[in-house]
């Protein structure tokens, strides 16, 4: 299918500010449809979920909606779709969970490409339990990560491998499914943050062979929240802590307190906006995978233009060189990354510069905790966004020459 990026654009209000927005990474633009379904919710009549009142009923069928959805997105089951206020409470929720049942011996595997939001819970718990944590290097030249380097960090007292789906900081997207395959022969569990990946390809979980799968719907155009999926079977198993009188149902279990029905409806208004990306007919979930892997051809040919443009441009390097990668380029500047992060703005082209929380990732670059400037693309990027980025560089390097 074409992909007509001007009629998407239109469904986005804050774009009309005229910005062009490379900091998707860091959370997307929303579309109208998004925030309508949001207002929706919060000004119809709304009780706790239950079956009774029709305040009760509407928002059960949002929870309920919002879980198909996701299980639609990520090819998951609806039954093991868990929300919480962020991806990160809920991996720390997670890890102390599963460490309940880890004791000395016991072993933790964690990658430095990572975000720290799947690292860091992981470390801490391993301590709590005093459990080993086992490092994944990535190759700092070509920013990969293999599933050879995570083997070598297998035992038969591993018990968790925690890695990312994409890097939200160079983009580079390890072979999953090869990993998950050793993880598994080692018999531990492979929890994938997949966070970045969600809003920039086609994802299907079983494929991917993860066992806890988690994102952000406010990277793939919605509000604030997180999401983990597994197999709700898997979920049985898991006894997290809670209030006494909540429900200890699957996947209620996990979600601590009333759910934020406003949230979970722009969630699935997110999924459908998505979705209408595809084709007009069909399953929901057979129009996502044609509408995700439109955008990731989309922005596939937008990041080739401005890899291509930043060779022109005198002293820039790129540190995403990764084979198999999301549309994310970490940029080393003359004259520096802040004062580019600024000279753009000033311009109206938002590139922001840091480590964005992949602080491993950033140290194993050489580049600190500073990190470098780093441009994402987003569905909504287009050809005339390339070009004032192209130019703002362009312009800034010159003056600093």
């Amino acid at each position: 299918m074409p992909y007509d990026v001007a009629a998407f654009r239109a469904r986005f209000p804050a774009l009309a500010a005229g910005y062009a927005h490379f900091d998707g990474p860091g959370g997307s633009q929303v579309p109208v449809e998004v925030a309508q379904a949001v207002a929706h919710t919060l000004t119809s009549p709304i009780a706790n979920r239950g079956r009774t009142t029709p305040a009760e009923r509407f928002s059960d069928e949002v929870v309920l909606a919002a879980r198909a959805a996701v299980a639609d997105l990520l090819g998951a089951d609806p039954g093991g779709v868990v929300f919480g206020r962020s991806m990160t409470a809920l991996t720390v929720d997670l890890a102390r969970t599963l460490a309940d049942s880890w004791g000395p011996g016991d072993e933790v595997v964690v990658t430095r490409l990572d975000h720290d939001a799947n690292i860091r819970p992981w470390v801490l718990a391993a301590a709590r339990a005093g459990a080993r944590v086992r490092w994944v290097d990535f190759d700092p030249e070509s920013t990969e990560l293999t599933a050879d380097a995570v083997a070598a960090q297998l035992c038969d007292r591993t018990r968790v491998v925690a890695v990312t789906g994409a890097s939200n900081l160079v983009g580079t997207r390890p072979p999953i499914p090869e990993i998950a395959a050793r993880v598994h022969a080692a018999g531990a569990l492979c929890v994938v943050d997949g966070v970045h990946l969600t809003a920039h390809a086609p994802v299907d979980v079983d494929a991917l062979g993860a066992d806890i799968f988690l994102c952000s719907p406010y990277k793939f155009l919605g509000p604030h929240c997180g999401v983990l999926a597994a197999a709700p079977a898997l979920l049985e198993t898991l006894r997290p802590d809670k209030l006494l009188p909540s429900t200890d149902a699957v996947p209620e279990r996990f979600e601590l307190g009333t759910l934020p029905y406003e949230v979970l409806a722009g969630t699935t208004a997110a999924v459908d906006v998505l979705a209408s990306l595809g084709p007009d007919q069909g399953p929901r979930r057979d129009r996502l995978a044609a509408g995700m892997a439109a955008v990731e051809a989309h922005e596939d040919r937008l990041r080739t233009r401005i890899e291509t443009g930043l060779t022109w441009i005198p002293g820039v390097s790129v540190l995403s060189r990764a084979a198999h990668r999301t549309p994310t380029l970490l940029v080393r500047v003359p004259g520096g990354e802040r004062r580019a992060h600024e000279g753009l703005a000033a311009r109206g082209v938002f590139a922001p510069a840091g480590s964005f929380y992949a602080l491993e990732a950033s140290r194993r670059l050489g580049l600190g905790d500073d990190g470098a400037l780093r441009i994402g693309l987003a569905p909504y990027s287009d050809d005339e966004d390339v070009d004032r980025l192209l130019d703002g560089l362009a312009t800034l390097v010159l003056e600093d020459a």
